[in-house]
């Protein structure tokens, strides 16, 4: 996702360069509150307290574990967001110095007010925590609730894998996932100051973002930082094995023109050649650049999130699980091959890197034609590519907390959203301005008639789910938790309903192909 984000940093604090969206009024009187590193001050804007660019962490030492800020004495200007983590792409404000969140908040008294964190997606590798889609000034106001958003290390410097290769490393594989922990770590012991309950912190995250939070449900460390979650279009699975990510670490270290005994090297080469290095095919997938993502190190991540099982750490915390039904569309929809195909050219569009599971494109087009005879050559490309990569994390996620008998409501986006090519759907990203109660906010394509009546609905539901650990609300039916056999699942829509076991023959259809998430 394009964001806009531009770093300006001083020996102390930081903050960022970004216009306020759209719609806000100009600031007025300052904020000023004391964290546990130094008094910050920040500004009011249409009825709410806004700090950003807020430093959490030190300046950060490469793949190492994050350290508390040094604190300081006199008031930091906290009114510009801070720098994003280095990343490809067209993210113009960078630095390894990037451990800066973003508070809204309706007032800095003693409120106790849930407490909303996002964490953003962009997989592991790309984003931050200041995208237009992600301002929180409605979502503050509207459920009175503090909202948080973060940056955090991502891709090489996040989630580059080390430890089998130099000493001094160990934790290199999951720094990405620490600085996560130091972020809730300090709304532990600051947010009360700005308003906000820390025996009621919720996280939420799309894509990416929510696979960060899945990881964290299994991490020792994060244990009692967060007490409600959400997961929009992300899941995790597995965590990618030691061996698989120590052979990732060396292939980039190749691209790097160094070998494993030289892997030290790589914590004082240039950003930008870090960077580029990860463009090397990825040795596990097979195709396209190389993933850094979450590593099952035994240290900070001493098991898998969801396998064998729900991991016993999160199984307490009540969860909403999301999906859309159109994911791959937001992948696809804007890639003219992917037009008006024929039954004789979708088997080339159905590769092994676009399904990502050991299945023949012959045999997942027979089975549609068979469920679906209906169906055309594209709807059943953006239909199986769905259900067949995307979706399954999600349902095994609520499958296995079902079994476990940890609390889950799961959803499904049907309210459509438009791409830039015009085609229509419930894509991937397409519930996040809804969430937000951002519709009308730059960069939202769920916009519209019925647009707003929908976000009504579903950011409320979080924000009841922050408040009461239960996301039902007076604007939606009756939302049953998710349970076996029947696997409830509300369908978010102009009308929204419950329904069991919705696109069953697809997830059936499935079921029967083990599941290895990609990446990992």
């Amino acid at each position: 996702m394009i964001t806009r984000r531009k770093a300006l940093l001083s020996s102390l604090a930081t903050a960022g360069l970004l216009s306020a969206p759209s719609g806000v009024l100009a600031a007025t009187a300052p904020n000023r509150v004391m964290t546990t590193a130094g008094p910050i001050i920040g500004l009011r804007q249409d009825g709410i307290s806004v700090f950003k660019g807020v430093r959490y962490g030190a300046p950060t030492r490469r793949f190492q574990p994050p350290e508390k800020p040094t604190p300081w004495r006199d008031p930091v200007r906290a009114t510009r967001y801070g720098a994003a983590s280095p990343q490809r792409g067209d993210e113009p404000n960078q630095s390894e110095d990037c451990l800066f969140l973003n508070v809204w908040t309706p007032g800095t008294d003693a409120g106790r007010r849930p407490v909303m964190v996002y964490i953003h997606g962009g997989a592991y590798s790309s984003g931050s925590g200041s995208d237009p889609l992600y301002d929180g000034t409605r979502l503050a106001a509207r459920g009175d609730v503090v909202l948080v958003t973060l940056n955090h290390r991502l891709n090489v410097f996040g989630y580059a894998y080390l430890a089998q290769l130099a000493p001094g490393f160990e934790d290199s594989g999951n720094v990405g996932q620490l600085d996560l922990i130091l972020a809730l770590q300090w709304i532990r012991d600051n947010i009360a100051a700005f308003g906000g309950d820390p025996s009621r912190v919720m996280l939420f995250g799309q894509s990416g973002g929510g696979a960060k939070i899945a990881t964290l449900m299994a991490t020792p460390a994060a244990q009692g930082l967060f007490h409600r979650a959400a997961t929009m279009s992300g899941q995790q699975v597995t965590a990618s094995g030691p061996i698989n990510a120590t052979t990732r670490a060396t292939t980039w270290l190749k691209a790097l023109g160094l070998t494993p005994d030289r892997a030290a090297e790589a914590a004082t080469m240039p950003v930008e050649r870090l960077l580029e290095a990860q463009s090397a095919e990825d040795p596990i997938l097979g195709f396209g650049g190389l993933y850094f993502g979450p590593v099952l190190d035994f240290r900070t991540l001493p098991r898998h999130p969801f396998y064998p099982d729900a991991a016993p750490l999160g199984r307490s915390i009540p969860m909403i699980i999301g999906n859309t039904r159109e994911e791959t569309l937001g992948f696809m929809g804007n890639d003219p091959n992917n037009v008006g195909l024929t039954w004789d050219t979708l088997a080339a569009r159905l590769s092994p890197g676009v399904m990502r599971i050991d299945i023949t494109p012959e045999a997942v087009i027979a089975g549609y034609r068979a469920m679906h005879p209906e169906w055309s050559p594209d709807q059943v490309l953006i239909a199986a590519t769905t259900a067949g990569r995307s979706w399954r994390g999600a349902v095994i996620e609520a499958e296995e907390r079902a079994k476990a008998g940890a609390p889950a409501w799961v959803y499904q986006l049907d309210f459509p959203g438009e791409l830039a090519s015009g085609r229509k759907g419930a894509f991937h990203t397409a519930d996040i301005p809804l969430v937000f109660d951002n519709v009308e906010a730059s960069g939202s394509r769920t916009r519209g008639p019925g647009a707003q009546i929908m976000s009504d609905r579903m950011s409320d539901a979080f924000i009841a789910l922050a408040r009461d650990g239960d996301p039902n609300h007076a604007g939606l039916p009756r939302w049953d938790r998710y349970e076996l056999p029947r696997r409830q699942t509300m369908l978010m829509d102009i009308q929204p309903r419950m329904v069991d076991d919705p696109r069953g023959d697809e997830r059936a259809f499935f079921s029967a192909i083990p599941y290895i998430q990609p990446g990992t």
